[in-house]
């Protein structure tokens, strides 16, 4: 009787939607579609190894603006900058919200942050308090030394792996995804928190690596309603609702560090955590912080700002390595305009035309930065299209929107930005890259993992040689 009830349990939901999707018509007044199954729609055809890619070998059979069923949910999918231009700035206010998903809104107590929350009256107050208190061109001047001194952190092992690796003649083989990855966490580290080290903060990059995992996790309710039973049914709420109270216990202790003079760390500096909590104590805005908004305001920083960053200094010194003249060409510039200072800081951005036109590699998505309607050669890593032309990064080219556009345009770009462009340039200053003994430049792939980022799925080891820049000279 018992197996005879979840048979029935199992199949009656099934039943009952493809019943009701036989009352309606899917097709009607929707753009192209691959064709689907009853019920699960075109889940079963999208390939999640690499989606972007996928999406848009579809997009040149369906065109750049096809539709997708996943599940019950009806989905658009934009493939081209004129379409892109449609979406983001001709029907801004109709397209700027966010789907309501398990797993983001679990994360984010219940949409109280800023990224991932629909697009409504709280959603426009809490970019205001964003905009204005925390990513203004003062606030990210101010964290400025932190930046600098985590970069030279970074070089400095580097080089210190390559003179102790000299006596035995062996080659420095860096992992640089994990370098990258643990420079850019110390940074927003060191900007929300005030800190960079202590067995809590070991813990949080794991809890961290969690929260991602479950944020882009497949919960069933998302897309079949009448079967939300399942993931409990396979552990998957009780594996979010554990790592959202792992993750509210952390930043909860954070907190009250700040809150109790007495306990906090004598090397705490003022961060983004003091920032919020003033806002909260001034009670200047309609909108009344509680300690919940301050958290999810913290994680999206975390969320937004680590992967990103590192994600595209990895693709870019994936793509140079893969093009050899680019890379030659790169870090003369880098080297030609610092000298031998010994380091590059970020007064000496501006000065890197070639350094900044490589950001194709990952701002885009995968079909507008591909679009040959806008682009000449668009599969081609090539940049030197990017000098002497007048894209910008800042939403307003729709075939180049790295940050997005309109109403939900990234409010943090600048940080981005900076940090990235730092990291890079001190690599390629500071060291001369090669691949390891046997492997050649199309021996390196370009597969991507699934997520909120597209990081490279499989690691990037290279050769680092010290290129003895030395700034006493």
């Amino acid at each position: 009787m018992a197996s005879f009830l979840i048979i029935i349990s199992s199949v009656l939901p099934l039943f009952l939607i493809f019943i009701l999707s036989k009352f309606r018509n899917p097709r009607s007044k929707l753009p192209p579609a691959p064709r689907g199954l009853p019920i699960i729609g075109n889940l079963h055809q999208l390939d999640t190894s690499n989606l972007p890619d996928h999406l848009w070998q579809l997009s040149k059979r369906y065109g750049p603006l096809m539709s997708l069923r996943l599940g019950s949910v009806q989905t658009l999918v934009v493939s081209s900058a004129r379409m892109a231009k449609e979406v983001l700035k001709t029907n801004d206010a109709i397209f700027c919200s966010r789907p309501v998903l398990t797993g983001q809104k679990k994360i984010t107590y219940g949409y109280k942050g800023l990224i991932l929350t629909p697009y409504n009256d709280y959603w426009r107050e809490m970019r205001k308090i964003c905009t204005l208190h925390l990513f203004t061109s003062r606030r990210v001047l101010s964290f400025r030394g932190d930046r600098e001194e985590e970069v030279m952190l970074m070089i400095n092992k580097i080089k210190s792996q390559i003179v102790t690796s000299s006596s035995s003649s062996s080659q420095v083989v860096v992992n640089l995804n994990e370098s990258v990855m643990t420079v850019t966490s110390m940074i927003i580290c060191r900007m929300a928190f005030g800190k960079r080290d202590g067995p809590e903060m070991s813990r949080f990059h794991g809890l961290l690596l969690e929260c991602q995992a479950v944020l882009v996790h497949f919960y069933f309710r998302d897309y079949f309603p009448l079967m939300g039973w399942i993931d409990h049914l396979n552990g998957s709420m009780a594996r979010l609702e554990k790592n959202f109270k792992d993750m509210d216990a952390f930043y909860q202790q954070l907190v009250d560090e700040h809150l109790n003079s007495e306990n906090r760390p004598k090397n705490m500096q003022h961060d983004i955590i003091d920032i919020l909590l003033q806002l909260k104590n001034d009670n200047s805005f309609s909108l009344d912080l509680t300690f919940d908004h301050i958290k999810a305001i913290v994680m999206d920083i975390f969320l937004a700002g680590t992967e990103t960053s590192a994600s595209v200094v990895v693709w870019a010194m994936t793509l140079l390595i893969k093009n050899p003249k680019a890379l030659k060409r790169v870090q003369e510039e880098v080297r030609n305009a610092v000298g031998n200072k010994g380091k590059i800081d970020e007064d000496d951005l501006p000065k890197l035309d070639y350094l900044k036109a490589k950001t194709l590699v990952y701002v885009n998505s995968w079909a507008i930065g591909r679009d040959p309607e806008y682009w000449e050669k668009p599969e081609e890593f090539e940049p030197e299209r990017f000098l002497g032309s007048s894209y910008d990064y800042k939403g307003t080219e729709f075939e180049f929107i790295p940050f997005g556009s309109g109403r939900r345009g990234c409010p943090g770009m600048s940080i981005g930005a900076t940090t990235m462009e730092l990291i890079l340039s001190n690599l390629l200053y500071a060291f001369d890259w090669k691949l390891p003994d046997g492997m050649k430049g199309e021996d390196v792939d370009t597969m991507t993992t699934p997520g909120l980022v597209l990081h490279k799925k499989n690691v990037l080891y290279l050769v680092a040689v010290d290129n003895k820049i030395d700034p006493n000279n």
